[in-house]
């Protein structure tokens, strides 16, 4: 099948080289000259494990290409999916204008039946205001049909997560959209269940919401334990053997970051007030979020009393492990009020720190994962990359000049770095 993918972001790139790896032929268009010419050169925007790989074979293969034409992409393409940013404003609310802009460039291009699929993340009755855009600027004959499509990739796992799905929903208005959707999907063989497009929009928002209060509510618990002994992750594998709760999303630590979350829970905050219903539970998840970062800082800070020209290393600057995403990073957040508050901070990422001196340049950096430790007074690993839980421990204890770790992300085992020689601190333990 000829497929468009609209927005070479992250989920466009993802979905689109998947898509050409079982077998359809797939156009990624984006705005951006320099990054599709950059796609065509064969240089990756993003990291994300695999992707490199499919990306360059499927190209090979004459089963992906990339253009900043939008009309090529529908003249030839029987699905279009749309997949452009959907980034928050001030109040919470999701910006929609790329939707918005992208919906009238396909209505200007319509010639015969299409079908138009929002991937992007967006509020419950989008695709009914898609729809009516595409009516709006289309000729008064052209046939199409609006389907939701939500996605559900995981930052460092989205290439199996797409290929091998728990499951594809998709909601529909049309029994001919439904059988199209339904051959797209076919050779991922998962589970497919189709909604009407209300519903499908809301699986997303509702989907990450109650990921994200599973870490806001360990993270609580974490707080508990920490007053009176107990060991977070021994409560938490209680709770996960019950197959009613599951283990995943409860690991305390830093709290929730990155570009989905985040905005994710502020939006359905926000769409629900709009829709008359205060959302006061997932009110409560994101302060328990936002202090979880503050809360860990104190520790420190109890600990060095002041941060001015104390020398810390940070391990860590992407949002979470396998990925160069440095959005809404704890990790970012931790580093710039230590830059403020004057400590002589050195950070660490493996693959976040092109990133970080881009975006933001005050964080000091260096190459090797063992510069951070040199002469240092405190130690924080802020990302869960498994690199950090292999470093030669004995070395780093030799390098530093005080041997205090903070682990706010529980990646290191306690007993085994007291015997080691560090003052060790973590969440919840």
């Amino acid at each position: 099948m000829n497929i468009a993918i609209i927005g070479s972001g992250y989920v466009g790139l993802v979905t689109g080289t998947c898509f050409a790896e079982i077998g359809h032929h797939v156009i990624c268009v984006d705005n951006d000259a320099a990054k599709v010419a950059q796609l065509k050169a064969g240089k990756i925007p993003i990291y994300e494990p695999g992707l490199e790989d499919l990306i360059r074979r499927n190209v090979q293969l004459h089963r992906l290409r990339f253009t900043t034409s939008i009309g090529e992409g529908v003249a030839e393409s029987q699905v279009i999916f749309i997949a452009v940013p959907t980034p928050p404003q001030q109040d919470g609310s999701v910006d929609l204008s790329y939707v918005e802009a992208v919906a009238r460039q396909i209505a200007e291009h319509i010639s015969a039946y299409r079908v138009i699929v929002d991937k992007s993340t967006v509020p419950v009755k989008t695709g009914e205001k898609v729809a009516e855009t595409i009516r709006r600027y289309a000729r008064p004959d052209a046939e199409f049909d609006v389907v939701s499509n939500p996605e559900f990739l995981r930052e460092g796992s989205a290439v199996e997560d797409l290929m091998k799905p728990d499951r594809i929903v998709f909601g529909v208005n049309s029994e001919k959209a439904q059988a199209i959707m339904q051959a797209v999907y076919a050779p991922f063989n998962a589970p497919i269940m189709v909604t009407d497009l209300n519903s499908a929009e809301l699986i997303k928002h509702a989907s990450n919401s109650f990921l994200a209060l599973k870490i806001s509510y360990i993270n609580a618990v974490s707080a508990i334990c920490e007053a009176s002994g107990a060991d977070v992750e021994k409560v938490a594998a209680g709770m996960g053997a019950d197959k009613r709760i599951g283990r995943q999303f409860l690991n305390a630590g830093l709290g929730y970051g990155g570009s989905c979350f985040p905005k994710d829970i502020s939006a359905f905050i926000k769409i629900s007030e709009e829709l008359g219903y205060d959302f006061q539970l997932l009110k409560e998840v994101e302060t328990i979020n936002a202090s979880q970062g503050e809360r860990f800082l104190k520790k420190l800070r109890d600990k060095l009393w002041v941060l001015k020209e104390k020398k810390i290393g940070q391990l860590g600057l992407a949002f979470k492990g396998n990925t160069d995403d440095i959005r809404m990073s704890v990790g970012i957040r931790i580093a710039e009020q230590m830059v403020r508050e004057g400590a002589a901070l050195s950070a660490y990422d493996p693959k976040g720190m092109e990133k970080c001196r881009q975006l933001h340049p005050t964080i000091p950096t260096v190459s090797d994962p063992y510069a951070v430790a040199k002469d240092a007074e405190a130690l924080i690993i802020a990302t869960e990359w498994t690199e950090f839980r292999n470093l030669d421990w004995v070395k780093i204890r030799g390098l530093m000049r005080t041997p205090l770790v903070f682990d706010g992300r529980n990646l290191l085992d306690p007993a085994e770095m007291q015997s080691l020689g560090f003052e060790y601190y973590s969440v919840g333990r």
